[in-house]
């Protein structure tokens, strides 16, 4: 329940804890080699009233130590009998005259098994309670899986020291999420590790490993009855060590695409007509080399993919669309997607990543996407498409679109490629932008003693004060968060022959303001700006990317 309340002495006597019931209910110990346990939970409409989104609202915390049923089946976490959330829920369920049976206290596994099968629709996995402890740990690894999924988490970091903690990254910000013991977060990380499908053949706990779990194959030794949500396409998954003796495991996660021809809708990502208009002259060109930059996290990969989507149906897929990625990310409807494998070692991945360059490039295509642009080498293979004659869409890491020519002119890149505007086409860098909840915003001119307010007068004026809002204290449309989603926002460059002597001359200041007065550039800063006096966005968001409105923008 979402709001906090005391527990009377009389309620504190009516819930005096009962022993698990092993002559009824799913607990039974032949249940639980029962492939049906769950179909039985589930049975004649029964829902789950705990779930997240589900008819009754409790806090992640919460969640994961009970699970009430609409029959009135109430099943505790047996190690929380007594944690004050678990009997402040009770009590309340109670004086709300709410179907509620006893509590049959339960192993916490077979909690996360539940939600973890509620979550993924009922009746798409069968799962039979196995005894083993790396079963019961792949059933968590699944549940937090599961969990992250149902809220779009990009990131999942697990952090084991004296205890463990969980956190999601949710548009963009780091949420606390889930605390376990040490033994817990180090079983899970082993088990992380052996779900994968593309690793190294150990798991060293003091060295820096990566690996990959796919999405269309059942989690390794669960017989096949435990996969992925249905909406998780893969998991990169990098194990760190840290000091004194902890472990990190980051996990990235990638999501399909609803429509199975590929979604090629750049609008949804937060473009606006300009940019969509720059994006259509940059595919329009049948040679050059297009980069897409911005940090970890940016969105590069999904705008990249889209892009190529969106290229095929605009050529009715009478063009040859190569890519060379390691590994793929997204399905590409209508290219040729061609993975680097066979490589655990820095120096093979890049020999490997080269030699599937040279083959992309000697297999006739029109089109090829290069995932990033990660050495001297791979960086020479795509110049090489470009100079002859291919058009090549990349990713590169960099802090803003006039810096893609300094990146690539440090790496070792020849002034004479890097200075032609037949080659380089399109510089592009963007950054993900939480978007505000258009139901709970609150206009800036309700906040006239919030620091913010003099920062916008003094950069916009009235006009920018009667059009900014801000975070509000969120709605049952945002999930109580103010936000919903992010959207993407670009810096796009068109580049001609003066502009780009400018940048390998380092004359980054004149360049950047031909850009702007000659080529009618628009920064990021002012592409954030806009959204923003569109209510899109808050100045919190500009001013977090682009540091504050009343100060002098770096260009």
């Amino acid at each position: 329940m979402a709001e906090e309340e005391k527990i009377d002495k009389q309620q504190t006597e009516d819930l005096t804890v009962q022993q698990p019931d092993k002559s009824s209910g799913v607990l039974k110990e032949e249940d639980k080699n029962n492939k049906n346990i769950f179909q039985l939970l589930f049975a004649n409409g029964n829902k789950l009233l705990t779930l997240e989104g589900g008819d009754v609202y409790v806090d992640s915390g919460t969640r994961r130590m009970l699970a009430l049923f609409s029959d009135g089946t109430y099943l505790v976490d047996e190690m929380h009998r007594f944690d004050g959330k678990v009997l402040n829920f009770t009590a309340i369920a109670k004086r709300r005259h709410m179907l509620i049976n006893q509590p049959r206290y339960v192993p916490a596994q077979e909690l996360s098994a539940i939600y973890a099968y509620a979550e993924r629709g009922m009746g798409q996995i069968d799962i039979s309670i196995e005894e083993t402890d790396d079963y019961q740990m792949q059933i968590d690894f699944l549940s937090v899986i599961s969990r992250a999924a149902s809220k779009k988490v990009s990131d999942v970091h697990v952090i084991v020291a004296d205890t463990t903690v969980v956190m999601f990254r949710i548009n963009g910000m780091m949420e606390r999420e889930l605390e376990y013991s040490k033994e817990w977060g180090e079983a899970f990380v082993r088990a992380a590790f052996a779900s994968a499908d593309i690793s190294d053949a150990n798991f060293a706990q003091n060295e820096f490993q990566g690996a990959q779990k796919l999405g269309d194959k059942p989690l390794r030794g669960t017989n096949g009855k435990l996969k992925l949500p249905h909406n998780v396409l893969a998991i990169r998954l990098q194990f760190n060590p840290v000091a004194f003796g902890s472990q990190y495991l980051v996990m990235r996660l990638l999501y399909a695409d609803d429509n199975p021809n590929g979604n090629s809708d750049l609008r949804s990502l937060g473009l606006g007509d300009r940019e969509l208009n720059l994006f259509y002259r940059l595919r329009a060109t049948a040679v050059g080399l297009n980069i897409i930059s911005g940090p970890t996290g940016s969105g590069k990969s999904t705008t990249l993919q889209r892009n190529m989507i969106k290229l095929i149906q605009e050529r009715r897929g009478e063009i040859n669309v190569i890519t060379v990625e390691d590994p793929p990310e997204y399905p590409i409807p209508g290219a040729r997607q061609m993975p680097v494998t066979n490589a655990t070692t820095e120096e093979e991945k890049d020999e490997e990543f080269n030699k599937a360059l040279s083959a992309a490039l000697r297999s006739d295509p029109d089109v090829m996407m290069v995932g990033e642009i990660r050495s001297l080498s791979a960086a020479g293979l795509v110049f090489k498409g470009a100079l002859s004659g291919h058009s090549v869409w990349t990713t590169l890491h960099t802090n803003s679109a006039p810096a893609i020519i300094t990146r690539l002119r440090d790496m070792g890149i020849q002034p004479y490629m890097l200075n032609d505007p037949e080659i380089m086409k399109g510089l592009i860098s963007q950054r993900l932008f939480r978007r505000l909840c258009p139901y709970c915003r609150v206009p800036l001119t309700e906040r006239r003693s919030d620091p913010s307010f003099e920062r916008v007068k003094t950069a916009l004026g009235d006009y920018g004060i009667e059009n900014t809002y801000t975070r509000g204290a969120g709605c049952k449309y945002c999930h109580q968060k103010g936000i919903i989603g992010r959207m993407s926002v670009p810096e796009i460059i068109i580049p001609d022959a003066h502009f780009l002597t400018m940048m390998v001359n380092n004359n980054t200041k004149e360049a950047i303001d031909y850009w702007i007065s000659e080529l009618d550039g628009r920064p990021l800063r002012e592409a954030a700006i806009e959204r923003m006096l569109r209510g899109y966005i808050d100045i919190d968001e500009v001013e977090r990317w682009c540091g504050l409105l009343d100060q002098r923008p770096i260009y």
